[in-house]
């Protein structure tokens, strides 16, 4: 989708029929669409390929050979038993840049298992330090994991670009979401890698810094961070403890990380005195980072989510308007493409089959009769 963004032409090869596993991901549904592919795949054409006929193959080699990017996410040695892997495509294509997204890698001893979001950030370790302190693991709201190896996956497509650029060579790109996720345990992993000090969920909080939390206000939630003694002084200044801020016990983020427990009672019983909308006013203009926890409907009325731009609107075939959330980067010299609704199941299949590879009418015919293609007409 970032690369569409950024004005890419990606064509996407589904299965005839029921096309991505993710099409049937519901409810909700908008009309029969799922919404769940609906918020992943702007900008994408669809191509229904059988890759199981060697006439499919063939399409996607002769694709292949057209392209710039090659991006795949079967288990490894799945796609070398059909001639598209990366030695394959590499011989027709050596300028391709040749992308695997699987759950752990192209060798090891797991590489044959499949790999989801959720099994990936249990056994990356995310899941052991997500929850409540005294409670038990749990996932995180939305995919992390999924969506920092599709992150990792456009720097390094980019970087690959690059790097062709540079030698006129293509390269095989490995990205899997283990090696993601434990990329993603940053300062945790450090803890323990340098320290043997085992990550802990935290709930709210933070390991190293308090106050860093959400505290229960009267009729809701504010998060409160104070990332240096200034903002900590700041912080009992709005909240009317000046002995606080002065108390030896909580002069240095050291001191307030071991004295952790006796100092977040005495905030936490301050700040359940007042209404979320009170403490916002009273941080407001302060310096210190400071914000309420917002449901959906108060995220997308946000007078900053609106000032970002944030939504992108599409005008989907079937399932009409429909809006998803944007990229989060904006380009001072260039506009983001004007976004492409998600497609239906092999919705561009003639088109890529003409536009693309120069099928004449005859040959396209034929494929579509034999069930090496599909095309959706859109009614």
């Amino acid at each position: 989708m970032n690369l569409g963004d950024l004005g890419a032409e990606v064509i996407k090869v589904e299965r005839p029929g029921a096309g991505d596993d993710t099409r049937a991901w519901g409810p909700p549904f908008a009309g029969t669409e799922s919404v769940y592919f609906l918020s992943v795949n702007r900008n994408k054409k669809s191509i229904a390929i059988n890759m199981k006929d060697s006439k499919g193959a063939k399409l996607i080699r002769e694709l292949a050979a057209v392209s710039d990017v090659f991006v795949e996410n079967y288990v490894p040695g799945k796609l070398a038993e059909i001639g598209l892997g990366y030695e394959d495509i590499q011989k027709i294509a050596p300028h391709i840049v040749y992308c695997s997204i699987t759950g752990y890698g192209q060798t090891g001893p797991m590489v044959q298992r499949g790999g989801y979001d959720s099994i990936a950030a249990a056994v990356a370790g995310l899941m052991h330090i997500t929850g409540h302190e005294d409670g038990e693991p749990v996932r995180a709201g939305v995919a992390m994991t999924d969506l920092a190896t599709g992150l990792y996956t456009y720097g390094a497509i980019m970087a690959g670009l690059l790097q062709r650029y540079k030698t006129g060579k293509g390269l095989h790109i490995d990205c899997n979401l283990l090696s993601s996720q434990v990329a993603c345990l940053t300062h945790v992993a450090a803890n323990y890698l340098n320290c043997k000090i085992e990550g802990k969920r935290w709930g709210t909080a933070h390991g190293s810094i308090v106050p860093y939390q959400a505290f229960k206000t009267k009729d809701g939630y504010i998060v409160v961070g104070a990332g240096n003694d200034q903002q900590f002084v700041t912080v009992c200044k709005i909240l009317n403890l000046p002995e606080v801020s002065k108390d030896s016990r909580y002069k240095t983020n050291t001191l307030r990380v071991e004295n952790r427990k006796e100092l977040i009672d005495i905030l936490s019983t301050r700040f359940s005195e007042k209404a979320t909308i009170e403490w916002l006013q009273l941080f407001e203009g302060s310096g210190v980072p400071y914000g309420p926890i917002n449901n959906m409907q108060q995220v997308f009325s946000d007078p900053q989510v609106l000032h970002n731009g944030l939504v992108m609107k599409m005008d989907h075939p079937t399932a009409g308007r429909i809006a998803v959330p944007g990229p989060g980067v904006r380009y001072s010299e260039f506009a983001m493409s004007h976004p492409k609704p998600p497609p239906l199941v092999g919705q561009h299949t003639v088109e890529i089959l003409k536009g693309t590879l120069g099928y004449e009418d005859d040959a396209i015919e034929e494929l579509l009769r034999t069930g090496a293609v599909a095309q959706h007409e859109v009614r």
